[in-house]
């Protein structure tokens, strides 16, 4: 992460929709395994998605049940919480050569999804 950029913390619903969806792209297999915490200006204790664009880093503030309803409610996440095929092959067209997606993208191929091996 870029110390540089500008930081923004904001709800998932209020991006636009080119940046949800390059934020689904970027998390294929759901989003409530990726939250990180942070302490707010009040102390208060804020978990959140990060997500990185060229020119900010974006905080996206959900709590695991937040983050697991979002995957749920969506259309483009199929019954098993992974972003389905078509519409993984759709966003990649559309934003894979997009500089801070290529990161995502390529870091994410050797993932088989699985995400609980722990």
């Amino acid at each position: 992460m870029s110390n540089s950029k500008p930081r923004v913390i904001k709800d998932f619903e209020k991006l636009d929709t080119a940046l949800q969806e390059q934020v689904k792209l970027a998390y294929p297999y759901g989003f409530h395994e990726n939250l990180i915490h942070f302490y707010d200006k009040d102390g208060k204790k804020i978990s959140a998605l990060p997500f990185e664009t060229d020119d900010r880093y974006y905080m996206l503030r959900m709590t695991i049940a937040k983050a697991k309803q979002i995957i749920e409610d969506d259309e483009d996440f199929g019954d098993d919480g992974t972003l389905k095929e078509d519409v993984r092959d759709d966003y990649e067209d559309k934003y894979g050569d997009m500089n801070h997606m290529a990161d995502y993208l390529s870091s994410d191929s050797d993932d088989d999804g699985g995400g609980d091996d722990d």
